[in-house]
């Protein structure tokens, strides 16, 4: 499958590169995508909750009434659960939600997720750019010449761009990364995904082995 290359200004260069069929055609694997995704969303959690316990209440220890003859219910302390301002029973606590996924699981998800968005003709090929100093108005008018305008876009470069990557941190709709910062997620939260020309032969490479 070819693919023309555009330049940032969105005019064909003339040229074509080759989307290989063991990264871009493959049948897509749903339930690979499935764990990916949740991994990484996973991963976005802080895991920092905590609720008071019974342990954790600053309160006396006083048996507050007798034990019998009051024809209440026994009770042994006002940090009691059942009582206002007591401990919380099995309240969240500090944990990690992070889970491990074997590599070739993840590349099997990278590459449906590609594959999807290739089928839906949702990937642009450009050639590789560079700004001389960081402005949001320069990637504004990127994404005005490739007419992605408001839509979600993911561009993946090469190698970390800071002039390029700071001039699209303040737009919502658009991210920048380069390959190594490359997921699941990313690939399919997008409405188009913009891969320089560089970048595409490295992820060939990456996960056509």
């Amino acid at each position: 499958m070819k693919v023309a290359v555009l330049d940032i200004n969105g005019k064909d260069t003339g040229r074509k590169v080759e989307l290989s069929k063991e990264v871009f055609g493959i049948e897509p694997n749903n339930h690979a995508i499935y764990l990916d995704v949740k991994q990484y969303l996973a991963n976005q959690r802080q895991g920092t909750h905590k609720a008071k316990e019974r342990a954790d209440i600053t309160g006396s220890t006083r048996k507050i009434k007798k034990q019998k003859g009051t024809g209440t219910a026994r009770a042994g302390s006002i940090k009691s659960p059942i009582f206002r301002g007591g401990g919380r029973i099995f309240g969240p606590r500090p944990r990690s939600y992070s889970f491990k996924l074997n590599k070739n699981l993840k590349h099997l998800a990278r590459k449906s997720a590609l594959s999807i968005q290739a089928k839906e003709n949702n990937l642009m090929i450009i050639e590789d750019f560079t700004f001389e100093s960081p402005k949001t108005k320069n990637f504004t008018d990127v994404l005005k010449a490739l007419e992605l305008g408001s839509k979600k876009s993911l561009f993946v470069l090469t190698e970390s761009n800071n002039n390029v990557y700071l001039s699209s941190r303040n737009l919502k709709s658009s991210k920048v990364v380069n390959n190594s910062g490359l997921n699941t997620y990313s690939i399919l939260n997008a409405g188009k995904v913009v891969i320089s020309e560089s970048s595409l032969e490295e992820i060939n490479n990456k996960l056509s082995k």
